[in-house]
């Protein structure tokens, strides 16, 4: 799961009227696409790979600072630069370069996922398919893992990074016992006035957040599998009467809403609340490894589920190095890369691989891992894991949450 910043519907909508040609145009380039792996790795021996992603966390910017640039230049002689952009403002970058015609642009990879990549795909913004000729893909990944993104058809224009889930955080010291579903949160939080809120939408926290309720009070994530504008009419309503009544007992009276996640850890790092939140598992072992939360801190989920998605790296239509952009997909899909940024100390993120298909001692090296006492492990996150929605229902509750929550 990555942070975004939404690309504006109405300006997706614009440029699909101005650039030339259908929507989800193929963007190929047969001279990667048709000729072998081992080729394009050769091809892309002594260049240089941009790589344009989110950079608000400086143990994951580490990571690619250090271990995996160091592992491009020793295995490919690849310089790797690592270039911080918010997800939408790259996708807004990418539309006026199309518009332009700009054929060769300065971006050779992405880190992407959900409307943010149906946006761009929708535009012809991507290069592909590619992900097919991965060879790590091939071997490692489960075909069904990497179909949809946020219900969205991959067709190949994605690579799989890594899987996020969504958890709560609290304080052992201060809860001895959190809440176990959605009626004992909403109990929890009109019997503790002040100690608890959630980052605002389009924050890429709180819209999980209200996500995560949406599907507990409308009965669950099945009716959602495909966007459908009267069934969220129906049902979206339950969600805005659930967060308006917490709304009184919130901190600062609801009057306020944290403007980012970061900000959140803030609040809960200080005692000021009692529950923090996100979509990565292990981020409060992280916190605890940097010295921001105490030992004592620890996750929990829902009953009712804890969504998940998959977080993936495309290839824009115009990169100037789109055979260096496939070999760093390849890579960062590696049994190698994914078993490095597992460890809580390096990263925390959870694999996109499947461990079926890897050999008994490489499943044996993921099982030592070490996730730290605050994370839960992948059997306890399994039993409650639910799918995203569809990114259309994903827009549709931040725009809804602005006008029935934060403006009623």
């Amino acid at each position: 799961m990555i942070k975004k910043s939404i690309v504006p519907i109405a300006i997706i909508f614009l440029w699909a009227i101005i650039l030339p040609g259908p929507a989800l145009a193929e963007n190929r380039d047969d001279s990667l696409l048709d000729i072998s792996f081992g080729k394009i790795v050769e091809q892309a021996r002594g260049s240089k790979v941009r790589w344009y992603m989110f950079g608000g966390w400086a143990h994951v910017n580490s990571w690619v600072d250090t271990y995996v640039a160091g592992e491009m230049k020793k295995k490919y002689n690849i310089d790797l630069v690592r270039v911080p952009m918010d997800a939408g403002v790259f996708i807004n970058k990418l539309l006026n370069e199309k518009a332009a015609n700009r054929k060769t642009g300065n971006i050779d990879l992405l880190w992407i996922n959900g409307e943010n990549f149906k946006n761009a795909r929708e535009a012809g913004l991507l290069f592909g398919p590619f992900a097919q000729k991965l060879p790590n893909i091939k071997k490692y990944v489960d075909p069904k893992s990497m179909t949809h993104d946020f219900g969205y058809p991959v067709e190949g224009y994605e690579a799989p990074y890594g899987r996020a889930q969504f958890v709560f955080e609290y304080d052992t010291a201060g809860v001895s016992a959190p809440p176990k579903n959605m009626t004992g949160l909403k109990r929890w939080i009109g019997s503790n006035p002040g100690l608890f809120t959630y980052p605002q939408p389009p924050d890429f926290t709180g819209s999980a957040f209200i996500r995560q309720i949406f599907y507990g009070v409308t009965g669950g994530h099945e009716q959602y599998s495909s966007w459908d504008p009267d069934l969220f009419a129906e049902k979206a309503p339950l969600l805005w009467d659930w967060l308006n009544q917490i709304e009184p007992f919130l901190w600062q009276k609801g009057r306020t809403y944290p403007k980012d996640s970061a900000f959140l850890d803030t609040l809960f790092s200080r005692g000021e609340v009692a529950f923090a939140m996100s979509y990565h598992p292990s981020h409060a072992q992280n916190k605890i490894i940097e010295g921001s939360y105490p030992a004592s801190v620890r996750t929990f989920v829902m009953e009712e589920g804890s969504i998940y998605n998959t977080h993936f790296t495309a290839i824009p239509f115009n990169g100037p190095n789109k055979a260096g952009a496939m070999v760093l997909a390849d890579f960062l899909i590696s049994v190698e890369a994914q078993l490095s940024k597992y460890h809580p100390d390096k990263w925390g993120d959870f694999p996109a691989l499947d461990l079926g298909r890897l050999s008994p001692e490489e499943i044996k090296k993921f099982q030592q891992v070490d996730l730290g006492p605050a994370t839960l492990g992948s059997e306890t996150l399994n039993q409650v894991a639910v799918p995203e929605m569809p990114s259309q229902y994903l827009e549709a509750l931040e725009q809804g949450w602005k006008e029935n929550v934060l403006d009623n």
